[in-house]
């Protein structure tokens, strides 16, 4: 049973005036997370359920909302509050009425993006790990973006994959051998991304302001965030004109790094739900070792 009470006692101490939800609405769309629309005459907010032990969890999508918040021309839904009831963990935000964005709001997402992107600091990672999916995703520091992302990205995948995926294992492991040679001389700013940019994470607001919300926060590479906009699909033409417009693609980005970035949201879908994310997964990185 889900402790609404404390919930509302919770938004209310934070809010600082009071609030007793009128109705409660189960949304659809997630697949982690039960999701919920909780309002009254005067209010509404947006709340994420899960087991108690997912109190982390919330804990460091909230701190990413709270890093992306930084970008200019992005609206990010912002934090109410966050905790744990005898049975769940929960996660409050403000509530937004997402629209599919226009294409004056594509533009605006793909300038917005590369504004954020210019949101850098000195080295790779996050304060803390985060998830992508339901998998952990470790963000330690590193000053190297080739160890980042061989010992944060590739090799955790890989590793948890192994197991029942010996032949997967030994591409990957070739993969990592050639991985210097792949990324040779391609040093990038460590740059604020959303981790996790696919078009199931971005909406339009009422004003017709691109949103971005459920992200896997860290600071690396920007092309990252371009690789997995274009693996699934859902953003037009007009948002990659935008943002390639305002910061030019660099040189081995389509060959090489997009591939390679993408691998990394593969093998994810690989771990998580098997199936022809394994026989892609071996396909890209046979590719990627064709080209080192």
């Amino acid at each position: 049973m889900i402790d609404w009470a404390a919930i509302d006692t919770a938004i209310a101490s934070t809010s600082g005036r009071p609030f007793v939800a009128e109705r409660r609405t189960r949304l659809g769309g997630g697949s982690i997370n039960i999701a919920y629309r909780i309002e009254n005459a005067v209010q509404a907010y947006f709340v994420k359920l899960n087991r108690r032990e997912c109190s982390l969890m919330f804990a460091a999508e909230a701190a990413g909302l709270a890093e992306l918040s930084q970008a200019v021309g992005l609206r990010v839904p912002r934090v109410i509050t966050l905790g744990q009831t005898d049975a769940h963990a929960y996660l409050v935000l403000e509530h937004i009425a997402l629209d599919v964005l226009t294409p004056a709001a594509m533009t605006r997402l793909g300038e917005g993006l590369a504004d954020m992107h210019g949101i850098v600091a000195v080295r790779y990672g996050f304060d803390r790990d985060n998830t992508i999916g339901s998998s952990m995703q470790p963000n330690a520091w590193h000053a190297e973006w080739l160890e980042f992302w061989r010992e944060n990205r590739l090799a955790v995948m890989l590793d948890a994959l192994a197991p029942r995926h010996p032949g997967l294992a030994r591409d990957g492991d070739a993969l990592l051998a050639v991985l210097d040679t792949l990324l040779a001389g391609h040093r990038p700013e460590p740059s604020l991304v959303h981790g996790d940019l696919w078009g199931g994470n971005v909406g339009m607001d009422e004003h017709g302001a691109p949103v971005l919300f459920d992200p896997a926060v860290y600071y690396g590479d920007r092309e990252t965030d371009l690789a997995m906009a274009e693996l699934f699909g859902g953003f037009s033409p007009l948002f990659f004109e935008a943002y390639w417009g305002a910061w030019p693609m660099s040189e081995g980005y389509r060959h090489v790094r997009r591939p390679l970035y993408q691998l990394y949201h593969l093998l994810n879908h690989a771990r998580l739900f098997g199936g022809h994310y394994v026989a892609e997964s071996r396909r890209v990185m046979q590719q990627l070792l064709a080209n080192a």
